[in-house]
């Protein structure tokens, strides 16, 4: 760039394609950094007649508004043709200006004492005048001077809100000592309110920055910060949140500054950073610049060390569920509650799962409404509407299975009936905000390139492995056709902790009365799992014929049940009781029949089938498509050609 003075102001363009600098009070000068165009110098002058022109904004990659101290100028740049055009202008008195990238929002201090601010909102070539409004000063000016200054005010974006912050120095109250922040929220239709303030109880000077939705003041004289949340429950005076800080102050982790130079001078220790200088100058959002020593730091909130210093699980949750980086961190504060030395209370550990699992309904619902908008062939129409975003507030059960129940009831800790308690608080604020119980029990089984099952298995697979293809190669071998190289994989869930926890105490009378009462909730893949146990616990093998019934869904499952264990008179009972004995296979009824070693049952049932087929089709014999060839075979050796039944005429 040519030398053409003193620079006054000099930002790029979004995109950094042009570059804009002011160098007096009356024009700005652009430069193209755009490939293949020459890099001339074209100005501007600002249109209004003795103005002065007090910054510029740039609102998009070509568009850049002038701030003059008679109002504002809206340019649409034309790099190609090196010149700007007037979009629009407004004629207002301006002592001083702030400008929101986030929002694009152009806030103006007006009026003599400077204390009235009017904001315009910038979008897609166009400029709007939002409503302005007024800053309640301290107490009533004694003179007509500028009262208001820009050092005291800042904008920026709070839970999708934009607001506006004033730092006032002295409380209008006569009974409170200490500045505070009062915040004013800005929509873009309506008027502007005070609806926070927060209580910083102390004076001397301070600064804000936000971060992570939260509103961070900074104190000189102390040397330290202190954060307020909006979100969290507060003081309402009946038009005013009042907030205190959430945490006790605390200064800024120390920063290290590196020696620079030569390698006998970058050996010497580095040099301690000058925390809370005069010459810091901060940025919203979370922008400090070190002006003394030439350092610019983006400002973070570490989540960690606030668990030892809010000791509220309640509130600690309520602050930590609004923080972007907060999975891991709540997921360690639930292991913990769970843990000696810091085990809570059951109220506790309750009020904790109902404050998870709130966001984790509410992500889901999003979710579903989502999905029905776009099943339904409507999201074409609304071209805004987006997939809801899984934030890391939304802890799931699988989150909590996996870093923090299964950990807790492996350590085992604490008491077993403590233990049972936390698994059925956890299930009880899942039922609560009506969240379905995650269940799956497979069976863990290594195999090879085909993978034979018994018939004991035979049950479990039909009732959990649906998706899986497979079918029968004779009357012993379940051959399922499958590529993994171990399959069946166990994925526990909490039901299987609570069974697992009961089964372990013997507490089976407990398990009884949590399935009678539907403590547990009906499914197959906890049938399947009841089923499992009935080496251990007999009864088990009944309550999971009664769940299936109850289910009213699960009429296969109950039939390969009762096969499983032989009793095929009563797996043909059930299915002719629900009128499905017409279209059931044959073979599957033999095989079991011949299985049982009972030569009479094995006759029994192959005359029904007979009596069935002469029923259909009028003839009792078997259909080649029914693969029953084997049992004729069968059934003529152990009864006789002459036991088979002949054709009946009419």
């Amino acid at each position: 760039m040519e030398d053409k003075g003193e620079v006054k102001c000099i930002k790029f363009s979004l995109g950094n394609k042009i570059l804009a600098v002011q160098r007096t009070l009356k024009s700005v000068d652009f430069l193209n950094f755009i490939p293949d165009s020459p890099q001339l110098e074209y100005t501007q002058e600002c249109k209004t007649k003795n103005a002065n022109i007090l910054g510029f904004c740039w609102t998009s990659s070509t568009e850049i508004v002038f701030i003059t101290d008679q109002g504002i100028e809206f340019y649409q740049v034309l790099p190609e043709k090196r010149s700007l055009k007037l979009l629009k202008n407004q004629s207002i008195n301006v002592n001083w200006y702030m400008y929101c990238p986030e929002s694009s929002v152009i806030l103006l201090s007006t009026t003599v004492l400077g204390n009235v601010l009017q904001p315009f909102y910038f979008k897609s070539g166009t400029m709007s005048k939002l409503s302005k409004f007024e800053i309640e000063l301290p107490a009533a000016p004694k003179s007509s001077k500028l009262s208001l200054s820009e050092r005291d005010i800042a904008m920026a974006t709070i839970y999708g809100q934009l607001y506006v912050l004033y730092l006032r120095h002295h409380s209008r109250t006569s009974n409170s000592t200490g500045a505070e922040v009062v915040l004013y929220h800005l929509p873009r239709e309506g008027s502007c309110k005070k609806t926070h303030i927060l209580k910083l109880n102390r004076t001397g000077k301070f600064a804000l920055n936000v971060v992570d939705n939260l509103v961070v003041v900074h104190h000189q004289d102390t040397e330290t910060s202190v954060i307020f949340d909006i979100k969290l429950k507060a003081e309402f005076d009946g038009s005013t949140t009042i907030h205190q800080f959430v945490l006790p102050p605390r200064s800024i982790q120390p920063y290290q500054i590196p020696v620079a130079g030569p390698a006998s001078v970058t050996s010497q220790s580095p040099v301690p950073c000058k925390l809370y200088s005069s010459s810091w100058i901060v940025f919203q959002p979370d922008i400090i610049i070190s002006a003394s020593e030439g350092y610019l730091w983006s400002l973070q909130v570490k989540l960690e060390p606030v668990v030892n210093l809010l000791l509220d699980k309640g509130k600690l949750m309520d602050f930590l569920l609004q923080r972007k980086e907060c999975k891991m961190v709540i997921l360690s504060v639930c292991s913990q509650m769970l843990s000696e030395p810091e085990r809570g209370s059951l109220s506790v550990i309750a009020t904790v799962f109902d404050k998870l699992n709130h966001e984790y309904k509410k992500y889901l619902e999003a979710e579903q409404s989502y999905t029905l908008v776009v099943e339904a062939g409507l999201s074409r129409s609304n071209p805004l509407l987006k997939r809801p975003v899984r934030t890391q507030a939304v802890i799931d059960q699988s989150d909590m299975y996996t870093h923090v129940l299964s950990v807790f009831t492996e350590k085992k800790e604490a008491p077993h009936k403590f233990t049972i308690a936390v698994l059925m608080e956890y299930i009880r604020s899942l039922n609560q905000f009506q969240i379905a119980v995650q269940v799956k029990y497979l069976y863990a089984k290594y195999i090879t390139s085909f993978h034979e099952i018994t018939w004991s298995f035979r049950p479990v697979l039909v009732m959990c492995l649906s998706p899986l293809q497979y079918y029968l190669l004779d009357c012993k071998k379940l051959v399922l056709r499958r590529t993994f190289d171990f399959f069946l994989h166990s994925q526990h869930y909490l039901y299987e902790l609570v069974i697992k926890t009961l089964v372990q105490h013997n507490l089976f009378y407990m398990l009884h009365q949590f399935l009678q009462y539907h403590v547990l909730s009906d499914s197959k893949p906890l049938a399947c799992l009841l089923l499992s146990l009935e080496s251990i616990y007999p009864p088990a093998h009944q309550l999971s014929l009664d769940m299936l019934k109850r289910l009213s869904t699960a009429n296969d499952e109950i039939v390969e049940v009762l096969l499983s264990k032989h009793q095929v008179l009563a797996a043909l009972r059930f299915i002719r009781g629900i009128g499905g004995h017409d279209s059931i296979s044959a073979r599957k009824f033999l095989d079991a029949a011949k299985q049982a070693e009972d030569d009479m049952l094995f006759y029994t049932i192959f005359r029904f089938f007979e009596q069935r087929n002469q029923r259909l089709r009028g003839n009792p014999s078997f259909t080649p498509g029914e693969h029953c060839e084997e049992h004729v075979t069968f059934f003529k050796q152990v009864f006789g050609e002459q036991a088979l039944m002949k054709p009946t005429t009419f």
